[in-house]
């Protein structure tokens, strides 16, 4: 980008300036996300510590009802190396029905329903032909006791459905049997009848004969082999792992579901967490805060925390305090309208600073602070002796003109913005990271164009300490406090003209190569 600017005497003078960044954004920002998922480890940590007690709870107050399992292995007729375990999850199917329900309860002289049987136990099928029996009771022995009788059940259904298919294909191959063997006493009797003349008959009668002699003594060895399957079949279909308790360890379930509700709770903490950054859209980063706000971050202070902070914290904070309440006395003094401090999500940090600027004003000239914060929060508080005087926002009209004021007010939800100009002309943000919107910086940024209050500056509260970006708006340096005060008038634009005699306004003219910018 080429920034023109006209002198008086006519002769324009081109400098090259940082390009503007392109206006199209991404849709999701993932620094911004990974910068607001971190800033909320406190919720998903609390989530995940949730699962991890609900885990245990779960594992202490529903423990799991006293079990027995048994091992069954089921011989198939039609088994093959190659079986994906279908025969298998048949049997597993089988199991689940009331036929073997029922005989299961005769076997133990109960009047329970056999659909409600059904739904305590289970069969899972280990291998192609294991089968494993869990069955529930109110006691061990209980269960122990069902398993036996199911297991047994299942292998006499299994045994009687073997015995019943054997016969059957049996009794198939006899009745064949026999139909052939009626065939061939008719041709017997046909052999029997024919004469000498006839022998090329005789012949074919002969062969008829010999084939239905060999298909009869097929059948009978087909009959006598399914018979003789049976019993493979019977023999090897058996309770390989008697009926036996299951045991639980507390301990151990507890830490098992424990550990579980630990990383259920984590995922959903981060997955929480990540949803409601994305909707809530509220800026972390120095970086998006100064292109909303549309002005400079000057400063950052850390949020004071709840818990003793360390030494060496505790020199930090002083330090940037110290440095920030140097660079706004600096401006102050140097501007001849008033200055005043707007909060937005820290109205103690902003009190904090408020009489910090205060104290290193009072050897200049007395100052009074102008408490226009909700609640007179700055007024309320106890003031060590001789400090500033602090006076309410309806009060500004007692002050005395010789004395400087500094108001303090806030740019939060239901902020009067007409009555932001009476603080100050002029102010200073002072905004807690993540703690507005987008929109609603975007809104008291236009409210405080319209109010034509210019921000000299954005102090930031609770910045993100791994935040790399940098706050500083390179095309807004009329009102950054960077390029207030610190450079000489008559080199400020490198032309070695004064300051009154630059023109107030500057036209940017794109370069051909961002028009597409």
């Amino acid at each position: 980008m080429t920034t023109r600017r006209t002198h008086p005497t006519g002769t324009p003078d081109t400098t090259r300036v940082p390009p503007e960044p392109s206006d199209a954004t991404p849709l999701i920002d993932l620094q911004s996300l990974v910068v607001a998922v971190r800033r909320r480890r406190r919720f998903w940590c609390f989530v995940a510590l949730l699962g991890l007690v609900a885990g245990a709870a779960v594992a202490v107050l529903m423990p799991p009802p006293p079990t027995a399992v048994t091992t069954v292995l089921v011989a198939h007729e039609a088994d093959q190396p190659n079986d994906p375990g279908t025969l298998i999850r048949t049997d597993a199917a089988l199991l689940k029905t009331t036929r073997i329900a029922d005989a299961a309860l005769a076997s133990l002289d109960s009047a329970e329903r056999p659909e409600d049987f059904m739904a305590d136990y289970e069969g899972l099928g280990l291998t192609n032909n294991l089968l494993q029996i869990k069955v529930t009771g109110a006691s061990d022995a209980e269960a122990v006791t069902r398993a036996k009788a199911l297991a047994e059940a299942f292998v006499a259904d299994h045994v009687r459905r073997i015995r019943e298919a054997a016969e059957a294909e049996a009794e198939a191959l006899l009745r064949q049997r026999d139909r052939m063997g009626d065939r061939l006493a008719e041709v017997n009797e046909e052999i029997g009848d024919e004469t000498p003349e006839t022998g090329p008959e005789q012949e074919s009668l002969f062969a008829r004969r010999a084939e239905l002699t060999s298909r009869i003594a097929d059948f009978d060895q087909r009959a006598e082999e399914a018979r003789l399957g049976t019993p493979r079949l019977v023999a090897g279909t058996q309770i390989v792992d008697a009926a036996r308790a299951v045991e639980h360890s507390l301990p151990r379930t507890a830490a098992t579901n424990a550990g579980i509700g630990l990383v259920l709770g984590l995922v959903l903490g981060i997955a929480l967490a990540a949803v409601t950054a994305v909707v809530a859209d509220r800026p972390v980063l120095r970086r998006a805060i100064a292109a909303h706000l549309g002005a400079s971050v000057i400063a950052e202070l850390r949020r004071p925390s709840l818990r003793p902070s360390r030494p060496w914290q505790r020199a930090r904070t002083r330090t940037a305090r110290a440095r920030l309440t140097t660079t706004l006395a600096r401006t102050v003094r140097g501007s001849a309208e008033p200055v005043s401090l707007l909060e937005l999500g820290s109205a103690r940090g902003t009190g904090v600073i408020a009489r910090d600027l205060a104290d290193a004003l009072a050897p200049d000239r007395p100052v009074v602070l102008v408490d226009d914060l909700p609640g007179r929060q700055l007024a309320a508080r106890r003031h060590k002796p001789g400090g500033p005087t602090v006076v309410a926002g309806d009060q500004l009209a007692t002050v005395p003109e010789q004395m400087r004021t500094i108001g303090v007010g806030s740019v939060a939800p239901g902020t009067a913005w007409t009555d932001l100009r009476h603080l100050g002309t002029r102010a200073v943000l002072v905004v807690r990271a993540g703690h507005a919107s987008a929109a609603w910086l975007h809104t008291v940024a236009r409210q405080l164009a319209d109010q034509r209050i210019p921000v000299l500056g954005v102090v930031l509260i609770d910045p993100d300490p791994r935040d790399r970006t940098d706050g500083t708006l390179w095309d807004a340096e009329q009102t950054a406090l960077r390029a207030r005060g610190t450079i000489p008038p008559a080199r400020r634009n490198g032309t070695g003209l004064p300051h009154a005699e630059r023109q107030p306004w500057v036209v940017r003219v794109p370069d051909s190569d961002q028009e597409g910018r």
